[in-house]
């Protein structure tokens, strides 16, 4: 089968799912309450995306993409996060909708086959990524005083993810090789359940300053997927600000046509709490 691999490196702005660690109510109110709290965060994140599609072309070819590629810009995001709590007990729910898309022309950046394009052939790409990831769980206190907490929590998260190229070569490239131009769309919609733990940990004497953790992994409809994060947060009488790095990534079952999807960058976010 005739292939084309594509590399280059994307910087898109994005925004995301929830610095979850961030949502346990009040920086340092970490004791179980018999009431009913509540917090919610919004933030940006701006990740690198990387990865893999393959994308049918016709034929019996196919073009593939590693995804550290053409984007770079965004289109449209939305998110947001929430998390209710008694006791012990909580629940959260986290929700991105992600669009990004980005062009190159006139490159000879390809390979057909693994071999170079032909002399003096090049060509023109756009492509767009849109992706919903929403992750819902459970969570139990496991741990709790009044510098930090730790909580353990199941769930699923639910990635579903579209994503569409277009094409024009300067010139034909064969019979057996995708046509000149063209447009093809790939999607995939996979549940997992996940497994993990976050917390947090005050590191100055009036429990302003606290360092926000999370992790989990999971599998399923997918080979593996996991984050993590970890970073800096600062208390105020009415929220919080927190600072983080974060990596997510996804490997999916063998034949998907979105092979590989990761996500590492830096989010920067505002929680409430009532």
């Amino acid at each position: 089968m005739k292939q084309i691999g594509m590399k280059r490196t994307l910087a898109a702005l994005a925004a995301s799912l929830g610095v979850c660690s961030a949502l346990a109510p009040g920086a340092a109110s970490a004791q179980a309450s018999d009431q009913w709290q509540y917090g919610a965060i919004i933030y940006g994140w701006l990740p690198t995306i990387g990865g893999n599609t393959t994308f049918p072309a016709g034929t019996g070819s196919s073009i593939d993409i590693d995804a550290d590629t053409i984007l770079s810009h965004l289109k449209f995001t939305f998110m947001g996060a929430f998390e209710a709590r008694r006791n012990q007990w909580g629940l959260y729910t986290d929700l991105i909708y992600l669009n990004v898309g980005g062009s190159k022309t006139a490159t000879r950046d390809v390979t057909l086959g693994g071999v170079p394009l032909p002399g003096g052939v090049t060509g023109d790409f756009n492509l767009d990524i849109k992706s919903t990831i929403w992750t819902i769980a459970g969570e139990y206190r496991v741990a709790t005083d009044q510098t930090s907490s730790v909580d353990v929590l199941g769930g699923a998260r639910l990635a579903d993810l579209k994503q569409s190229l277009g094409w024009n070569f300067s010139a034909d490239l064969g019979p057996f090789n995708p046509s000149r131009s063209g447009n093809q769309e790939v999607s995939i919609n996979k549940w997992d359940a996940i497994v993990g733990a976050k917390g947090r940990i005050a590191i100055s004497d009036d429990r302003a300053w606290f360092v926000p953790w999370y992790a989990d992994v999971g599998t399923g409809q997918t080979d593996l997927t996991w984050q993590a994060l970890g970073g800096l947060g600062y208390s105020f009488k009415w929220g919080e600000v927190i600072a983080v790095w974060r990596y997510m990534d996804y490997n999916f079952k063998s034949g998907s046509p979105v092979e590989k999807l990761t996500l590492n960058g830096p989010a920067l976010g505002v929680a409430f709490h009532w």
